[in-house]
């Protein structure tokens, strides 16, 4: 086997060359400890405690410089950095207040004087009350629109009471003998009262609109008959003993029919319509008092 020639130290034995930061240190060691022998030989006697401190004192500070030139290198790479960190974040003044940093966009933000000054803003939450939504309404508006309208509901409702005042002669209310239909009550109820209020003051004859729900008189089964179909609830006239089994039992919460054999009546919406106790042959026949309901039969049309 031939010999192997080495052309150097092995990786691990070669010697690191020491860094700056080290022939510093060691040479700021040497100066120091050179310091101490030139004292210690000069002073002697008493004053060798003096020159003891002395010699410390030029050690440490040698230590120090060395420390510091070592902190060097790390400070100014590090430099980039803190300095982009304090110019991003606020400072501290002296009296503890947090002071801002120059804005590196102010150039690009048109700045004005102080003269240009516009009067005090409002706080941010009144602003954000301004506008809730894109033309949605103010509260003001909304409080406006809402007043108006309780006014035409009271004015309506005077109208209305005004109007199921009784003539003289008998139980019609007056005016032109038609009721007003409500808004809240449900739409086969709404259909009830305007068909009751197109024959309300059409003139009673027996046996009227039992042929057809188009006629020019009708009874008292024929004007229920009626009413109720324009509000869809019957499919053709009907009388007195057949509204005895008409619907559901007992009264209903908006409609309730009381029939026996030879009479009809019915409350819709709390007002009697009914054709006995008219003021007149052309009377209406929504009356205003309530009457005794004995001997009737009590029905009404089923949810309703």
């Amino acid at each position: 086997m031939a010999d192997t020639v080495s052309t150097g130290p092995a990786p691990s034995a070669r010697r690191r060359r020491p860094s700056r930061v080290q022939l510093v240190a060691a040479g700021a060691a040497g100066l120091a400890a050179l310091v101490l022998v030139l004292i210690l030989t000069a002073g002697g006697g008493s004053g060798s405690a003096h020159a003891r401190r002395g010699a410390r004192a030029a050690t440490a500070s040698a230590a120090a410089g060395a420390t510091a030139t070592g902190s060097a290198r790390g400070a100014t790479a590090a430099s980039g950095a803190g300095a982009a960190h304090r110019a991003a974040s606020p400072s501290t003044s002296p009296s503890g207040h947090r002071v801002e940093v120059a804005d590196p966009e102010e150039a690009h933000s048109f700045p004005a004087p102080n003269s240009a000054r516009r009067k005090s803003a409002a706080a941010p939450t009144k602003a954000g009350q301004a506008i809730v939504a894109a033309g949605a309404p103010s509260d003001a508006e909304v409080r406006e629109e809402l007043a108006q309208m309780e006014a035409v509901e009271r004015a309506a409702r005077r109208k209305a009471k005004l109007r199921l005042q009784a003539v003289p002669g008998g139980g019609s209310i007056g005016g032109n003998g038609t009721i007003p239909i409500p808004t809240g009550v449900p739409e086969a109820v709404q259909r009830v009262i305007a068909g009751a209020n197109a024959i309300a003051d059409f003139p009673y004859v027996f046996g009227g609109g039992h042929g057809s729900f188009v006629d020019s008189a009708y009874d008292c089964s024929g004007s229920v008959s009626y009413a109720l179909a324009a509000g869809g609830l019957l499919g053709a006239p009907v009388t007195s003993g057949e509204l005895e089994h008409w619907g559901a039992p007992g009264p209903g919460r908006y409609i309730t029919v009381f029939a026996n054999a030879g009479h009809t009546y019915m409350y819709v919406d709390g007002v009697r319509y009914d054709t006995s106790g008219r003021s007149g042959i052309f009377a209406s026949r929504w009356q205003v008092a309530a009457r005794d309901n004995s001997g009737f039969v009590a029905r009404h049309p089923p949810g309703l």
